[in-house]
């Protein structure tokens, strides 16, 4: 396996020629970016041209990551030749299903199943329910492949997010990346530096992603109550403190990020589901603790390989993060990346959730986060 990252920023290509050079014959580009570039039919006709062998698979984002290196603006791409690893790839828009679910189901039954080591999942991440999308991927997938992933973003604007594969470009689109057998390694790691705090609350009212009512009485009175002078900047202050929301019978926490609230109906809506009857806690935290959890989630992902250095290691982190910790962006990817070998490719985006097992229930299927770090490594046994 060998992969290399170059990017289009300020109307330049930087390391194109060199990726070119060496990974003309690759299979796989993965490209990140702002949607004005990643619609842009010259630059896509650039890549195309650039890695004629290849399927490219397009992301919106929230902002790019490029090493170290946080970008807005601009197009990331990872070029990624595979020597002994089959790869299949499925797309498919919600407007052909009835709902997120079928997604799921009908994108998961297009990839072959036999050997399926692993999934990449690129969803939209504006018209399609992450939660919805999973559980009817798992319900199509054996339990035991692993699958990590995000969902597209649009910058802090929350309009529409585009995902493609080569021509096929669209709002609403899913894209899966299945490798197959014996000779791909591939490790995750996610974290996120939150802390819960306050009493742990039953979700007694909810309909999908909004929020009604906690143990019996209104959320969002409740949720103003514990922000106190912080709740005059809602919705903006809701990405200092998200929700735990811990489903009991498998007693791990998933973090939500809210969205919006509505002031007339008295709901919050979110960025994933809250099912009745799970438990849900006030999280927060300071900047520091944000930077400083990310190197577990790094060294986490690093289990899998023993001796064995990743070609790959794709970040893809919440935008939530981004606009909480600001300037201080690039000081979390620094501290991720430098847990990794210098020949190891880094490169990701900044999403409206992301999709990996929880860190410590690898055995668990995967489940969509928001406010979290993750990253996904690769490698081949040759």
């Amino acid at each position: 396996m060998k992969s290399n990252n170059f990017y289009f920023s300020e109307n330049n290509w930087v390391g194109i020629d060199e990726a070119t050079t060496n990974l003309g014959n690759s299979q796989i580009v993965l490209v990140f970016g702002e949607k004005g570039k990643l619609k842009d039919e010259s630059l896509f006709n650039k890549i195309n041209h650039s890695f004629p062998n290849a399927d490219i698979i397009r992301c919106s984002t929230a902002g790019e990551i490029n090493n170290s290196t946080s970008l807005d603006n601009s197009l990331v791409c990872v070029p990624i030749l595979f020597e002994k690893t089959p790869v299949s790839l499925s797309i498919a828009n919600i407007s052909s299903c009835a709902n997120s679910h079928e997604l799921g189901k009908k994108v998961a039954e297009a990839l072959p199943q036999e050997n399926l080591k692993y999934i990449l999942i690129i969803s939209d991440g504006n018209l399609v329910n992450g939660d919805a999308l999973l559980k009817g991927i798992y319900e199509t997938i054996d339990s035991s492949v692993i699958v990590t992933g995000g969902l597209a973003g649009d910058g802090a604007n929350f309009h529409s997010t585009y995902v493609g594969l080569n021509e096929n470009i669209a709002e609403g689109n899913v894209v899966l990346m299945g490798l197959y057998g014996d000779h791909i390694i591939v490790g995750s790691g996610i974290n996120g530096g939150w802390d819960v705090f306050g009493p742990e609350r039953t979700i007694t009212s909810a309909s999908e992603n909004t929020l009604m009512e906690l143990d019996n009485t209104n959320a969002l009175d409740f949720y103003k109550k514990y922000l106190g002078k912080y709740a005059d900047d809602l919705p903006g202050s809701a990405l200092l403190f998200p929700l735990s929301i811990r489903h009991e019978e498998n007693n791990f926490s998933v973090v939500r990020t809210i969205l919006s609230i509505d002031e007339t109906n008295k709901t919050m809506t979110f960025a994933g589901n809250m099912p009745i009857g799970a438990k849900a806690r006030l999280m927060k935290t300071n900047f520091d603790k944000l930077i400083l959890s990310v190197p577990d989630a790094a060294r986490y992902a690093l289990v899998n390989f023993k001796e064995h250095v990743p070609c790959l290691a794709l970040i893809i982190s919440c935008v939530g993060r981004k606009m909480v910790l600001g300037s201080r962006m690039d000081e979390e990817l620094e501290a991720a990346t430098e847990i990794f070998d210098k020949n190891t490719t880094i490169a990701g985006f900044f999403s409206y959730g992301e999709i990996s097992p929880v860190m410590g229930h690898v055995s668990d299927c995967s489940q969509l986060h928001n406010q979290t770090f993750t990253i996904t490594t690769f490698t081949e046994l040759v």
